[in-house]
Formats: structure tokens, sequence, C-alpha cells
């Protein structure tokens, strides 16, 4: 099996090594070249001593940044600063060239901007190969932490007749003829001669599903891609994005937040103890208070008030905010940034929202006035965790939905669930990319995810 990178810096010095990867810089004198090379498993590059006297000169000039190179070679104990070893080489095989003149990531600073127009690119960035590796063990510990605890993985459809949300935000799916759609007598659009027979579109989120699976398996939880036709040009908001869906039979809402506390920190917990090196360089280059962030989350108690007494402070705070402040307003980042950052200093669950703000779905309180919603507000982010214990009974779930004026011809099988053995149950739903933003100290969510997808761009 092929040793990479990350093996080699870690290990211990030997003869007869291959390393591959892509050129970071090249430097030297007339005797000798240093070639700094990187294969993505780590932010560290192994460093190449080359001995000019046995390399072909034409082969040299060809090894400039973003070359893909195989070296063989011994691996030494290092000479110079740095790197505890380095490579020898003896032989040099180029994989690919990259023209200089062209090549767009030479060794200079490179602002976000220009980084999201090459996103083919821009993996090989220090930046974003250390949030992508950071990706890949956020996505692997959310795994592993509900399989630890015996949650079952279900797998939500992502094209689908319903909206969760009630918003009407979703992307249409159909493979009807856009330039002659066939319509009814009325002169409505038939799709009873689309695919499916019916109107559908790209899922907005897998939880009403997710439901269906713990009502029969107890604890489940989706992971995976969900859509927003939501024209929001902010750096908080994609079109694209994952979401992290547990529901669980038996949860009352204090079950719930317990949960949703226990998961935040383990992630973060997870990251402090195997991303390290990754971590260290966000720290120095992007945000110089993440890895102090990080590690205060884990060691504090989360703040937990109702929305009425966090509505209670903010009016009492003398801030001036951007969006007014009162009772039944649904709470903007910055406020929920004020409770977090300038009020608490620590992470908050707010609860007990008003009911007219909220979804269909979540339980109502003896008031008449409140649901039992969750929302995890975290620092620089607001918003990261949204959930609540979900409405049992079918008389109030049915007079909720009659309410909002509903159409309940694609939810039947929702409401199903009411009628034959209803239980106590609990979710929530957490934007992986918004705890990507809070453990890497990235600003702009197009920035987490590799190909983003936001208002009039598809790229790559």
């Amino acid at each position: 099996m092929m040793k990479r990178i990350k093996d080699y810096l870690s290990g211990q010095p030997q003869n007869d090594v291959v390393v591959k990867g892509w050129v970071r810089t090249k430097r030297g004198n007339k005797n000798v070249a240093f070639i700094a090379l990187n294969d993505g498993s780590t932010i560290n590059n192994i460093q190449v001593v080359c001995d000019l006297a046995k390399f072909d000169e034409a082969l040299m000039k060809q090894i400039t940044t973003g070359a893909c190179l195989c070296v063989r070679g011994d691996l030494v104990p290092s000479m110079g600063s740095g790197q505890a070893v380095e490579v020898q080489a003896r032989e040099i095989e180029i994989y690919g060239t990259a023209d200089p003149e062209s090549y767009p990531l030479q060794k200079k600073g490179h602002s976000m901007e220009f980084l999201r127009e090459i996103a083919h690119l821009r993996p090989r960035t220090n930046t974003f190969g250390a949030v992508l590796r950071i990706r890949h063990a956020m996505a692997f510990a959310i795994h592993k932490f509900f399989n630890d605890k015996g949650f079952y993985y279900l797998h939500t459809p992502l094209i689908t007749a319903s909206d969760c949300e009630g918003a009407g935000e979703m992307f249409q799916v159909t493979t009807l003829d856009l330039d002659n759609l066939p319509r009814t007598e009325e002169g409505k659009i038939d799709y009873s001669q689309d695919f499916f027979g019916r109107q559908t579109s790209l899922t907005v989120s897998g939880q009403l599903e997710g439901e269906l699976g713990a009502t029969a398996l107890g604890s489940i939880y989706t992971f995976g891609p969900t859509f927003r036709a939501e024209n929001s040009n902010t750096p908080r908001h994609l079109a694209e994005f994952w979401m992290v869906e547990p529901e669980m039979a038996f949860y009352d809402v204090n079950d719930l937040m317990d949960l949703e506390e226990e998961f935040i920190k383990y992630l973060v917990q997870y990251a402090l103890d195997n991303c390290q090196d990754d971590l260290a360089f966000l720290n120095k280059m992007i945000d110089p208070e993440l890895i102090e962030r990080l590690k205060s989350v884990v060691s504090t108690e989360f703040v937990r008030l109702t929305y009425t007494e966090g509505i209670k402070i903010l009016e009492a705070s003398g801030q001036k905010f951007e969006f007014p402040v009162s009772w039944g307003v649904d709470l903007q980042s910055e406020h929920e940034r004020y409770l977090v950052e300038k009020h608490f200093g620590k992470p908050v669950i707010l609860t007990d929202y008003p009911k007219d703000i909220k979804a269909f779905y979540m339980k109502q309180n003896d008031d008449g006035k409140t649901v039992r919603g969750t929302d995890v507000l975290f620092p620089k982010i607001g918003e990261i965790i949204g959930g609540s214990e979900r409405e049992a009974s079918l008389e109030k779930l049915n007079r909720r939905i009659a309410e909002l004026k509903m159409d309940t011809t694609n939810l039947w099988w929702y409401i199903d669930t009411r009628r034959f053995g209803t239980c106590p149950h609990s979710g929530f739903g957490l934007g992986f990319e918004r705890l990507l933003l809070f453990v890497t100290g990235m600003s702009n969510i197009r920035d987490v995810i590799p190909f983003p997808r936001t208002p009039k761009t598809a790229e790559f």
C-alpha cells in the first residue's frame, strides 16, 4: 500500500521511498534545489532535496509550482529547521507540468473571492486543504457519534412531493418539455403527464420521513444534501447544503436539548483531538481566536432560556439593532449573536418560541401561544441547530394544519403516524456547513463546501 506524505513526516528515516504530490514551491541555488511537495494528506509539505549535478537541467526547469511529481529517494533526517525528515531525491518523474504563466495558484496571497472563481483548483491551497480535511473529519464524527449511541442511519428521499417547512422555496423536478408544457382544461400544467405523475421538488429537509423512521426504529438520523430555492446572497446561506437530522421516539424537549449539547461538544472535541495541524494553521492564518473558542465550547455549559426571556434581555440591552426587536418577531442573526457573544459569552439554547413563527409540526405548549422549539445559538454564527419536540396529538396537529390552510394531499402519510400508535418524539436539524464555519473559523459559507451553489452560480 502506497504511503502518503503524512505517513512519511510522522515516520522514521528509511531508504527507497516513493513520494508523490504537487509542487508548492521550488527554491535553491546553482548546486541544489529544494522542492516543497504536498499530496493533500496533511497541511505540511515534505521537502525534497535535489543535487542538481545528478539531474537533467531541462527536467528541472519543468518543475514549477503546480507540477505533479513522483520522487524516488531516501528519507533522511533533515539538515534544516522546519521538518524532522526530508527526501534526498535519486529519480524524479514528472506526471504533469503546470505552465507558470497561466497556473493561477502562484506563491502569493489570493482573495477568497478569487479562489471561488477557480473552485476546481482551490482545494490545492493550504486553506482549503485544511477545510476539506476538517469537513471529512466532522462527517466521520457525525456517523460515529450516532452509531455509538445506537441510532440508525436512514436514507430519506431527495425528491419529494411535500414541503416540510411550508415556505414554498423549493426547486422543481420535472421531465416535461418546458417549451411545450401539457395543460389541463383549466390551463394549468398537467403534472399527471410528468415522470412521477405529480408535482415534485428537491427536498428542503428529510425530517418528515425521518419521523416515520423514529416511530418504527426508535432513534434514527439522516445526513445528506438539502435544497432551498431562496434568493439569499449572504455569508450564511447556500442553495444546496448538507443537513444532519436525528429524530428520536420518546424524547421530550429536555432530552432533546441534552442531546443537542452533547452532540455539538462531541464534534468540537473530535476536531480538537484529530485535526490539530489544520486547526493550528487556520488559527494562525484565518482566526487567531479559533482554538480558544473551540475549547471554550467544550468546557462550558450551554445557557438555556425561553424566547420570552431572550426578548426581554434584548429590549433592555440598549443596543441599536438593524431589525427592531419585540415579542413575536423572528430573531435575526444580530439578535442571536448579541445574546451569545455580548450578554452570556457562551452558547445559548432558546426555547418556547411563538407558534406563529415556527413550523406546523412543533408541539404546542399549554399557553396556546408558544411551541417547544429549540434553537442552539453559537458565537460568530447565530443559529446552528433548529429543533423541537414534535406535536404528537392528532387533534392539535390537524387544527394547526387547518389554521395555516395547508394542503394535506401530500401529507396524509405523515398525519397517519398520529393516528396509529402516536408517541412523544423530538428531533433537530444541524446545518453541516454552519458547523464547519464555526469549527474552521471561516467567515463565508461558500468556503466550507467544495463547490458552492448560490443564486446565479452553478459552476463546476
